[in-house]
């Protein structure tokens, strides 16, 4: 039986412990978070949100220093660097513009993708996406003919009319030409569809020299192909395809919401909040070269009625019933 001395030594000593244990810090998290677009609307920061279905909370648990480029690509290595110097746990990069300049800028940090790379495994990125292996992970944009076939499949049932197809693109030519122009040719041939060469459009200054192009070119409709800076200025691209009378399919549905007659493509809150957990796992002890890249699962149809109507188009009713959400 332990006598009266030795249980209030015992009861001292847990009474310390506790309050030494208390007393512990605890680790603040420092991500960073590299953008080529504009900060977005609080309802629309998914990936913070996702942090805070995981139990993060930011200024508390979890610190995010956002660089955002606003369409000006040449400033994402600096941001890079930046991020890089402060130093943080993890670096978040946000479609494909930051990639580059993030794996340039650090091999020991772990990099966490969003829609970052349509191939990782053919641009020599990592060596699986099963096993990465380095400081990379995350998910894809998943670029293939399956997917540009269905857009152009869904474009060409929209508008029926279509044969010559402009191509928009606000990134490296470069890496264009590597990974997407072949799955773009290779689906747009099944449907008997001519898609010309991209028009590198890397600012808002060079939009309305865009449609001047597809003019002369006598483009009958538009494939955005990806949205980093256009992702900013899309309201003006929409506008003007609809003043030329271009039907316009893109990847993201905001683009939709602001006049484009459809788009086709990931869920794209939902790669943005599952990107979340990724950066969870490296937190709580993982190496980003052994989580498995992910690829997109679910994919939506949005479109855009008053647009159509615009346009001169009747959208065939089983394409209303398909679509996932019809904006009147």
């Amino acid at each position: 039986m332990m006598d009266r001395r030795s249980f209030i030594s015992t009861l001292a000593g847990a009474l310390v412990g506790t309050s030494l244990a208390e007393a512990q810090p605890t680790k603040v998290y420092r991500i960073g978070y590299l953008s080529p677009g504009a900060p977005p609307q609080a309802d629309g920061d998914w990936f913070a949100q996702g942090l805070r279905e995981l139990g993060y909370v930011e200024g508390r648990t979890v610190v995010i220093e956002r660089r955002y480029a606003q369409g000006r690509l040449e400033r994402l290595p600096e941001f890079a660097a930046e991020l890089v110097r402060l130093p943080v746990d993890v670096i978040v990069v946000a479609g494909p513009g930051p990639l580059r300049p993030a794996i340039a800028t650090t091999n020991d940090i772990p990099i966490v993708m969003i829609a970052a790379s349509s191939d990782p495994v053919g641009e020599g990125l990592v060596g699986s996406l099963a096993r990465p292996g380095g400081n990379l992970t995350g998910l894809t944009y998943a670029v293939s003919p399956e997917r540009f076939g269905k857009q152009l499949e869904l474009l060409k049932e929209a508008a029926p009319g279509i044969v010559r197809v402009a191509v928009w693109w606000d990134q490296d030519l470069e890496q264009f030409q590597k990974t997407w122009v072949t799955p773009l040719a290779i689906a747009a041939n099944k449907l008997g569809l001519q898609m010309q060469s991209p028009i590198q459009v890397l600012d808002q200054q060079n939009i309305e020299g865009a449609f001047v192009t597809m003019k002369q070119q006598r483009a009958d409709a538009l494939f955005v192909t990806i949205g980093g800076p256009t992702f900013n200025y899309r309201a003006r691209v929409a506008s003007l395809a609809l003043q030329n009378r271009l039907p316009t399919v893109a990847a993201f549905r905001q683009f939709t919401e602001v006049g484009g007659l459809f788009s086709y493509g990931p869920i794209f809150p939902d790669i943005y909040r599952r990107a979340a957990s990724f950066v969870d796992r490296i937190f709580k002890g993982a190496r980003a070269g052994d989580l498995p890249i992910e690829l997109p699962t679910k994919y939506g149809l949005i479109l855009n009625l008053k647009t159509a109507k615009a346009l001169g188009l009747t959208i065939p009713q089983s394409l209303l019933l398909r679509a996932d959400e019809v904006i009147q």
